[in-house]
């Protein structure tokens, strides 16, 4: 099968390891598998306190190793199929595929097995935290991927779907047996879980549109009907402001529902983080002069605070779920 090459520049090959490491997008994955990660140390600081820390680490070991595998399956998967629009952009044009450092067909057989021993691993612990990762696996490549990605602006709406699926992983993964009297893998047997899948999916449109702003004319290039492409960077940046509008009232559950489980200190920190990273959002000017690399600055701003905005909206529901006598030390309360 011929990709081209475009005006994609030949580099050495750099050995096995780094190509797979490449495939896999470690980068990308990392911040999902904190997600996963804060999803277990909730579970056990709150619901199921009888876990030892062997337990919780034993968990994280299993969750962290068959994320990073599932998810790096479905990325070099991914890369196989969008061979043929990698050339086209700047973002993507040295992938090992278009560098021809390895095949398409070598790339999805490496992500096909990296992704089935990766959500096999999870039934260890949990047939639901197998699901899911399953699930996750089948919905990012078919759905999103095959189907969705070339055909519609929704498609990294609908798309996120997929990424916001490793804290119910990670949920089902420490919860193990007690969450086995329901045959509904939905039943997680609390709320908190879908919380974080909620905050994921609110997240990634105007994570990813901030991205494909900042890129400006790449996707376009490439066929691929991104929202800023197709409806024009005004009306992508009004749905950014409506998805932060959704963060901000997402924060604020525990204050309108005291049984969610969740701590009502949560709704002021996370509601003072997400107007920190709505600020971001407010201030892309769709207008805004490209600099020389034809890019939108005030977009790449927001792109990049929003990574480290959700990596401290989990760790911050993580210790908002310490009991306050974990904080007094071995003397514990006076």
């Amino acid at each position: 099968m011929d990709y081209g090459t475009g005006d994609v520049v030949q580099e050495p090959h750099p050995g096995w390891v780094s190509v797979f490491l490449k495939l896999m997008k470690l980068r990308v994955i990392i911040l999902l598998q904190v997600t996963a990660v804060c999803a277990i140390l909730v579970h056990d600081l709150v619901i199921d306190l009888d876990r030892t820390w062997m337990d919780t680490l034993l968990t994280v070991g299993i969750t962290v190793v068959g994320g990073t595998l599932s998810a790096g399956g479905s990325n070099a998967i991914n890369m196989w199929y969008d061979a043929d629009i990698d050339p086209l952009m700047r973002r993507t044009k040295n992938r090992p595929i278009p560098q021809g450092h390895i095949s398409g067909g070598g790339a999805l057989l490496f992500g096909l097995i990296i992704a089935v021993l990766g959500s096999s691993l999870f039934l260890l612990v949990s047939w639901k935290a197998a699901f899911w990762s399953f699930f996750s696996v089948l919905f990012y490549v078919l759905i999103y991927s095959i189907w969705l990605k070339r055909r519609t602006p929704q498609n990294i709406v609908i798309g996120g779907i997929a990424g916001s699926t490793p804290p119910l992983i990670g949920w089902a993964a420490a919860a193990g047996d007690s969450i086995l009297e329901s045959v509904n893998p939905m039943a997680l047997g609390s709320p908190v879980p879908w919380l974080f899948f909620g905050l994921i999916f609110f997240w990634t449109p105007p994570h990813f549109w901030a991205l494909a702003l900042y890129r400006s004319g790449e996707y376009a290039k490439a066929e691929v009907p991104m929202m800023n492409e197709v409806r024009g960077p005004e009306h992508t940046v009004l749905l950014s402001k409506i998805y932060c509008v959704l963060l901000l009232m997402l924060c604020s559950i525990p204050f309108f529902w005291p049984n969610s489980g969740l701590p009502l200190l949560w709704v002021f920190i996370a509601g003072g983080l997400t107007i920190w990273y709505g600020k971001s959002v407010w201030d892309i000017d769709p207008l805004e002069e490209l600099d020389e690399n034809g890019r939108m600055p005030m977009a790449a701003k927001s792109f990049f605070r929003s990574l480290y905005y959700l990596g401290w909206m989990h760790l911050a529901l993580v210790l908002v779920c310490v009991p306050p006598t974990s904080w007094l030390g071995p003397l514990g309360p006076l």
